[in-house]
């Protein structure tokens, strides 16, 4: 039998890289000796008022359709949070709830672009950028963000980039896998291009929470008519498992976002809104303690690999993850990935995934215990020591 040509569309270029993931997962729930560092789920459990507020609501019997866009009370509450983080003055009008950034993601692309038309967006990206861009038939040109200027946005190249076939530009800020934050200077140079030509911004923002104080710059409230603001609780409150995020963005933009809302999801479930607005509740409490637990585990993974030899750590400004240069242990971030998870039973990220620019890199995730952090940094020092050929298995420390 025969698929259609967007199944090729949506595997997107990175797929590969989740392989090792994956294997490593598995092996982790057949109860084997694996450490798994190539994804940003901590160890942490959801905050329990949030849990009991959708177990009180699934008795009560809230199992029942929702609006397409979201119930009113939960749009006006994602409103006043961002308001507050962004400054830009938005009502429930501006908001449709999602299945999480990733769903909002692939709504905006599909809003914002089609056949033939082209997209922009930075290289290095999450895997899954370039496949949900291209899903509705655009190319996505990506614009470099290079080791060399820190994986700063170079705004001389953006602008050559623009054509007449520009519809948007995505940026994610703090980055994934790089953890930067674009400054207002950069934000500034965006927004300038995005007026002179037209162009939509769509922002992923489902890390800003674990920015530092939980801010950042936003072009939100200065491009209103042309930004579109993404963001989740997965990251900020433990809730990857939820799938509730958001869009945010003009009331005509989030008119179309309902209609394709209708044929793809039709609402997002009524107890995880509910439990979604305690969490808002309770967001300024949550954000610190998630970004106290990140800022610890990065320093003491910068502790633990300060002195192996061969790799140059990036510690990131906000964020889940610390990208590693391995380009000089001779091998490349894929061959580095592959051997150290077959010879010492560690999953990391290959940073070809995220682009052409984190290639020779890999992404550790530091969203882990201190003791899992040390073992893996342990492992890590023993496969560099020994090299994959010759790199004894892996053996739990004492303790």
């Amino acid at each position: 039998m025969q698929f259609s040509a967007l199944v090729d569309r949506i595997r997107g270029d990175g797929a590969d890289a989740w392989d090792t993931h994956h294997a490593a997962s598995a092996a982790r729930d057949r109860g084997e000796d694996v450490i798994v560092l190539s994804i940003g789920d901590p160890p942490i459990d959801t905050p329990a008022p949030v849990v009991e507020r959708a177990i009180e609501r699934l008795r009560a019997g809230d199992t029942h359709y929702t609006p397409a866009s979201g119930r009113i009370a939960l749009r006006e509450a994602v409103a006043r949070a961002h308001a507050q983080r962004t400054q830009q003055a938005v009502s429930a009008d501006n908001v449709i709830a999602l299945a999480g950034t990733q769903n909002a993601l692939f709504v905006a692309s599909l809003c914002v672009a089609g056949p033939g038309d082209e997209v922009i967006s930075f290289d290095p990206m999450y895997p899954t950028y370039t496949a949900t861009i291209e899903v509705s038939g655009a190319r996505m040109v990506r614009a470099r963000q290079s080791a060399e200027r820190g994986f700063r946005p170079d705004l001389a190249q953006l602008a050559s980039l623009i054509g007449p076939r520009t519809r948007a530009i995505f940026l994610a800020s703090p980055n994934n896998p790089t953890g930067v934050i674009l400054n207002e200077a950069e934000l500034d140079g965006i927004g300038a291009l995005a007026r002179q030509h037209g162009l939509w911004v769509v922002a992923d923002e489902v890390y800003a929470g674990l920015a530092p104080q939980g801010q950042q710059p936003s072009l939100a409230s200065c491009l209103p008519e042309q930004v579109v603001s993404l963001g989740s609780l997965s990251k900020s409150h433990a809730m990857t498992g939820w799938r509730c995020g958001w869009l945010i963005g003009p009331r005509a933009f989030i008119h179309h976002a309902e209609s394709l809302a209708m044929c793809m999801l039709f609402g997002l479930p009524g107890f995880i809104q509910d439990a979604a607005l305690v969490a808002l509740a309770t967001g300024a409490q949550s954000e610190r303690q998630m970004r106290d637990y990140c800022s610890s585990r990065c320093a003491f993974l910068l502790r633990a690999l300060a002195d192996l030899p061969g790799l140059r750590l990036c510690p990131p400004q906000a964020g889940m993850f610390m990208l590693v240069d391995v380009r000089g242990t001779g091998h490349t971030g894929r061959e580095f990935t592959r051997a150290l998870y077959q010879s010492q039973r560690v999953s990391v990220m290959d940073g070809g995934a995220f682009g052409r620019e984190t290639e020779g890199f890999v992404r550790i995730s530091f969203a882990t215990d201190e003791a899992t952090l040390l073992e893996a940094s342990r492992r890590i020092r023993v496969f560099l020591q020994h090299g994959p050929a010759q790199t004894p298995a892996p053996q739990r420390a004492a303790g």
